[in-house]
């Protein structure tokens, strides 16, 4: 005869199976809506105001290399596009990649030549964007639906 009542140590794998099949996804899920949000609204306000933004980025945000006009469309095409894929889950890891070089030019660049751009909250930033590339995107997301697609189409050997 089963026994099927549970011992301690049973019980909390089985806690920490339910736990990781919900709240992971869940999390996940969360940091994909938060960054997408912040770069969004930073895409959105550049927008509003473009004769600004490219003086700003002329002026205060100036990167060595790349003309100021050309820098200032591909933000604000990163910041506009990429969180949309970060939304739906789509490419994920692809879009975290230009979000996190950008945190890093303003942390690292432009917070070397201005304090006011040296903040923790990019590091934080940095840390959410590493989750989404490594990790990926989570289970409530369209990369991991291709993904169970592409591996049921595998033919069996």
């Amino acid at each position: 005869m089963k026994k099927w009542v549970m011992g301690r140590n049973e019980a909390i794998f089985f806690l920490i199976g339910i736990a990781s099949n919900l709240g992971a996804p869940l999390i996940l899920l969360a940091i994909r809506f938060w960054m997408a949000r912040v770069f969004f609204a930073a895409g959105l306000t550049k927008l509003r105001d473009w004769e600004t933004t490219l003086f700003l980025f002329e002026m205060e945000y100036a990167v060595p290399i790349l003309p100021h006009n050309i820098v200032a469309l591909m933000a604000t095409f990163f910041e506009l596009v990429m969180p949309a894929l970060l939304v739906i889950g789509f490419a994920s890891r692809f879009a975290a990649l230009p979000l996190l070089a950008m945190v890093l030019v303003i942390q690292f660049v432009l917070g070397a030549a201005n304090p006011a751009y040296d903040i923790v909250e990019h590091f934080y930033w940095m840390m959410l964007l590493l989750v989404i590339i490594l990790i990926g995107p989570g289970k409530l997301s369209i990369d991991y639906f291709l993904r169970q697609f592409a591996e049921k189409q595998k033919p069996m050997m």
